[in-house]
């Protein structure tokens, strides 16, 4: 019995849900365009779809590198790569949780052109692990920041709102920010490079890179909190989002791997200021009875 409640549990870790905190960005559309009092089941709905899916990628992508992340101090610990769980029931895993991700959304006759970003990313993410679109530069920072703006598409098309492209080209940049900072880290850290595409990075290059897209995440979101079909006085978030993305180089900065979600979930000034931030865009949205997306 303790064998099984074991092997549940690699299975579990293996879907990585702690990584789940990413999809919470298919809600973004609904919450800044005024409607997600109304339409929040289906947002439910699609961050329970996304997460399946992404699930589903994570195993697939644990398959693939099994043998890398035996050589990763870390990595070593991760369900294929100690041997808890098989190649084959990896596999098996990934697609019931891909197959479950999109018939969750035919059960719940979603939009069906909701399907395209969640078939798009779940496309681009087994490139880039199967086909190892990973091991190629820049190319391996695009599909992660891609993986974002899909979430937020997803989101919008499961609501109905239209997504500003300022709000979007702020997404893409703060994703590549944390993209690029991950890698960098990953680079300062390594004391043998166990991904294979660090080795066609300089930390120079990945440090200025990372810091031209904080700068532009900044300036995108300045001017989609001033645009006219922008909720107002939106524009007054903008020293908090500047007081998150501070604390959040301070953090990448020092002995963080500059994971996303483990900088985000460890550290309390951050989510104490993410709070801050969902409840004046709540006041300014929902108090005003205007719209942002």
């Amino acid at each position: 019995m303790q064998k099984v409640k074991q092997h549940a549990k690699a299975l579990f870790m293996l879907m990585r849900p702690w990584h789940y905190f990413k999809n919470l960005l298919v809600f973004v559309p609904a919450f800044f365009g005024g409607s997600i009092l109304e339409s929040w089941g289906l947002a439910l709905i699609g961050f329970l779809s996304m997460s399946l899916a992404s699930s589903g990628i994570y195993a697939i992508n644990d398959c693939r590198d099994a043998a890398q992340d035996r050589l990763h101090p870390e990595k070593c610990r991760r369900p294929v790569a100690s041997g808890e769980v098989s190649q084959a029931e990896a596999a098996v895993l990934a697609g019931l949780c891909i197959a479950a991700s999109l018939l969750l959304l035919l059960a719940v006759s979603a939009p069906g052109i909701s399907l395209l970003p969640l078939a798009l990313y779940i496309a681009v993410n087994i490139l880039y692990s199967v086909l190892s679109f990973k091991n190629i530069p820049i190319v391996d920072v695009t599909i992660v920041a891609l993986g974002f703006v899909l979430r937020v598409l997803f989101g919008g098309l499961l609501a109905g709102v239209q997504v500003s492209d300022w709000l979007l080209l702020t997404v893409m940049m703060g994703s590549y920010y944390m993209a690029l900072g991950k890698r960098r880290n990953e680079l300062r850290d390594a004391k043998k490079k166990t991904r294979a595409v660090l080795a066609h990075y300089s930390y120079e290059f990945l440090d200025k890179q990372m810091y031209l897209f904080l700068t532009l995440a900044v300036a995108f979101y300045s001017l989609w909190s001033v645009d006219a079909r922008t909720a107002p006085h939106t524009v007054l978030t903008v020293p908090l989002v500047l007081l998150l993305l501070m604390r959040y180089s301070l953090v990448v900065e020092g002995e963080s791997s500059a994971d996303p979600i483990e900088v985000i979930l460890h550290d309390r000034m951050l989510i104490v200021l993410a709070v801050l931030y969902a409840a004046l865009m709540f006041a300014l949205i929902y108090l005003q009875g205007g719209a942002a997306a």
